[in-house]
């Protein structure tokens, strides 16, 4: 763009093109040439000692080199990540003559921060992303303007693409627990109820045709005078599904229960924001051990992961967590088909126990064969609704409520803990489920 266009642009407000003038250059000309016209025909020389200075600056912005087309660009981020701070770096290119270059840039914990304004000689800036919650959201969204000299040409505002992310649940370190024997042909780590090969002695008895040498005990053969072998236990791995209820998403104060969010967010510290954090801890214990973990969506079962193993299955699981609390909402009654469900799997059903129909689904699964374990993932200490002269009443009748769910999934031989017990009264409970003739 050269001088005389930018000036005929300046002159007839062309607003069209990428670089156009701002309303301080039309004031500017109008005002500047109005004080010396007018001074010239009423010979009044404070008037032109007024608009000489004005008329002047205006057209020597005008004459300033100024063009190109400014670029502000964010260096490569991950679509995915880890809960934290992050840092990056926000390259710029204001063009040809640019004095000022204002930016959005993200602050005080907010993905579209306050604009900050630099020097047009600035190439590049450095950000700190917060990320203080998992889920999906937006990084950095660039918005910009780029001003030539005193602000009277500029390019933009520019609205900037978003940049967005995925934010995996955080996975706390903790022991799996005791695991239901399952064997699939495959060497794992849990004992098996067959005999077969390990280091965990299962029974030692008299020697049989076809029996190893290598198995004969030859204390217990040289003590009693006939041969006897040492047999062990078999290991094998262990399938385990994680049943994720995402039909609630309830937080301490029953007050704003009813109270809707944001469809992809979860409350913070609520029964989602629990059970995804369980889930996400769970399954990284499991397939630590080499057992086979997947996902099931008790409100929307198209949304599971099929079983699997590795570092893999648990980067897939934690964004499939991600995706069903994005999609989470009401559904009439949760859904666990028996084919999402491998013969003899442990069973992990992650929900507040709001209603009836997810006890129910937890006892059915346990009537099947599978060890079940239901992980209360309720927020403790809720409160009452304070603006009704009930909530007090509400509160306790939906505890006992809540209370006599549970104790019908222990009868059914269902092991019931809370997530806050962690691993400890997980390993109990399910130590005490897997006892045989323990009703189921």
């Amino acid at each position: 763009m050269n001088r005389g266009q930018r000036l005929r642009e300046a002159l007839t407000g062309g607003r069209g093109a990428r670089w156009h003038p701002t309303d301080a250059l039309v004031r500017g000309l109008a005002v500047g040439v109005g004080l010396v016209v007018f001074g010239g025909l009423f010979h009044r020389v404070e008037l032109v000692l007024f608009g000489a200075p004005l008329l002047l600056s205006t057209l020597v912005a005008l004459v300033a080199p100024v063009g190109g087309r400014p670029v502000v660009d964010v260096r490569g981020l991950p679509r995915t990540g880890e809960v934290g701070a992050a840092r990056s770096v926000v390259d710029v290119d204001p063009g040809t003559g640019a004095e000022v270059v204002a930016i959005r840039l993200p602050g005080d914990g907010r993905d579209v921060g306050p604009v900050h304004l630099l020097p047009g000689g600035v190439r590049a800036v450095e950000v700190v992303l917060r990320r203080d919650a998992w889920g999906e959201g937006v990084d950095l969204r660039p918005d910009h303007l780029v001003a030539g000299p005193d602000g009277l040409v500029v390019h933009g505002p520019v609205t900037a693409a978003e940049r967005g992310r995925v934010l995996l649940p955080p996975v706390e370190h903790l022991p799996a627990g005791l695991l239901p024997a399952r064997a699939r042909g495959l060497v794992g780590a849990h004992r098996a109820a067959r005999p077969g090969d390990s280091v965990e002695l299962r029974d030692i008895r008299a020697f049989q045709p076809g029996d190893r040498l290598r198995r004969i005990d030859w204390r217990v053969s040289l003590r009693t005078g006939n041969l006897h072998v040492r047999e062990h236990h078999a290991e094998a791995d262990a399938d385990v599904v994680l049943a994720l209820d995402t039909r609630f998403d309830v937080e301490r104060d029953l007050g704003e229960w009813s109270v809707s969010r944001d469809a992809t967010t979860t409350r913070p510290g609520g029964s989602l924001d629990l059970a995804v954090r369980a889930a996400a801890s769970l399954a990284a214990g499991y397939l630590r051990q080499g057992d086979r973990v997947g996902l099931v969506d008790l409100g929307r079962p198209q949304l599971g992961a099929r079983p699997g193993t590795g570092r893999r299955q648990l980067l897939r699981l934690r964004n499939q967590l991600v995706v069903c609390a994005r999609s989470a909402g009401w559904a009439q009654r949760p859904v666990l088909r028996p084919e999402q469900v491998p013969h003899g799997a442990l069973v992990v059903v992650l929900s507040p126990f709001l209603d009836a129909e997810v006890a129910e689904l937890a006892a059915h699964a346990a009537r099947r064969g599978n060890l079940v374990l239901a992980v209360d993932v309720l927020p403790e200490g809720l409160r009452p609704d304070r603006d009704t002269p009930w909530g007090a009443a509400a509160l306790r009748v939906l505890e006992l409520e809540h209370e006599v769910r549970l104790e019908a999934m222990r009868r059914h031989g269902v092991a019931v803990v809370t997530w806050d017990a962690r691993a400890a009264a997980i390993s109990g409970a399910l130590r005490v489920a897997a006892r045989p003739g323990r009703r189921r």
